[in-house]
């Protein structure tokens, strides 16, 4: 089984954030794959198939800044090796509406990322970042991972949620090579 995890933090406050590109794409993907969501402690789930292969999506209910407290409960749960789970996360590194996958590396300056790599204690587990482009001014970093789109962009960012939530499948039925060769050059 594989699973993909996209990072947000959960509530209504922050449902249109660009730090909730992640929970963006693993909702699309639920709907798509006719999923349903179940709840545990820390985290909304749900099983599907994508094709012939075993998914599991999940949303963190812990905040951003903990999501490594779910990655570690999900490889000790579902029994799954760090290199099967896919972290699906936003990227200020990224113009709106540009993806990256990547096998590994550091948290670019991601709380999330780095509570994941901090917990479970490897930073070898694939990732698949979506652009949300950088503040207009230094300093305002917060408030511009916490705010919303511009209408201008918010076009670009749909189209990118839905070719991130392609990408998530190619990778599950094609691997990580394949998915990086067809999507990181878009």
């Amino acid at each position: 089984m594989q699973a993909a995890v996209g990072l947000g933090n959960p509530g209504a406050r922050y449902a249109s954030t660009r730090h909730n590109l992640g929970f963006w794409v693993v909702d699309l993907l639920v709907d798509k794959l006719d999923g349903s969501w179940s709840e545990s402690e820390t985290y909304l789930f749900s099983e599907v198939r994508c094709d012939d292969n075993p998914l599991l999506l999940v949303k963190p209910l812990t905040y951003m800044n903990d999501s490594g407290e779910v990655v570690a409960d999900l490889v000790d749960r579902f029994d799954l090796d760090l290199e099967d789970v896919l972290v699906v996360v936003d990227d200020v590194h990224l113009d709106v509406g540009r993806l990256r996958f990547r096998r590994k590396g550091s948290d670019g300056g991601h709380n999330g990322l780095r509570s994941i790599m901090d917990t479970v204690g490897s930073s070898n587990f694939p990732r698949l970042r979506l652009g949300i482009g950088r503040p207009p001014e230094r300093g305002h970093f917060i408030g511009f991972v916490l705010g919303t789109f511009d209408p201008e962009e918010i076009e670009f960012v749909k189209r990118s949620v839905r070719t991130a939530a392609n990408g998530v499948m190619c990778w599950t039925k094609l691997g990580l090579d394949m998915a990086m060769n067809r999507y990181n050059a878009l």
